[in-house]
């Protein structure tokens, strides 16, 4: 738990700092940075999310075609669905991040 807190604590330290000097001289006040944080966040978040998943399905598959090689054909078609569908999430969060930047006055 101190680790996690201590993680936090320095994500947000190490995103607060260069606004607060930006802010000290006068630097981005239009806004941007806004939706170029929601765009990184958009694209991370949801590849992070996706990844997990994956992984989980990928294993969760295998472990399970191992135990039974006989059901291997349902379990490989049920895995490609899931996968496909994991996937779109990160393609709806490429989508949002690539609206984001686009949004984003030059």
């Amino acid at each position: 738990m101190r680790q996690l807190t201590k993680l936090v604590l320095g994500t947000l330290g190490a995103w607060l700092v260069p606004l607060a000097a930006a802010a000290e001289t006068g630097a981005g006040g239009d806004g941007a940075w806004g939706y170029a944080v929601g765009a990184g966040l958009a694209v991370g978040l949801a590849g992070l999310g996706c990844g997990i998943g994956q992984g989980l399905t990928a294993g969760n598959t295998t472990a399970g075609i191992a135990r039974n090689p006989g059901a291997a054909g349902n379990m490989f078609t049920n895995f490609i669905l899931g996968m496909v569908l994991i996937e779109s999430i990160a393609i709806y969060g490429l989508l949002i991040g690539l609206l984001l930047y686009f949004r984003i006055p030059a």
